[in-house]
């Protein structure tokens, strides 16, 4: 898995390309087209998903099974 630099790397090249009506991004080689906005929104929402992940590494979370 990439580390959180490059996914945040990763998730603004892909919001800069969104706020300029750009549905082709390139990243370490390789060229991503999405065919929709909807498809770039939700690897958008996949990246913020996985920095929140990597950022929480190490902490400790518990419930009380409530």
């Amino acid at each position: 898995m990439a580390d959180l630099t490059q996914l945040t790397a990763w998730r603004d090249a892909l919001l800069e390309a969104r706020f300029k009506g750009i549905r082709t991004v390139e990243y370490d080689g390789k060229r991503v087209t999405y065919a929709t906005d909807g498809e770039m929104a939700t690897a958008l929402a996949d990246l913020d998903r996985k920095i929140t992940e990597a950022s929480e590494t190490g902490r400790i979370q518990s419930s009380k099974g409530l």
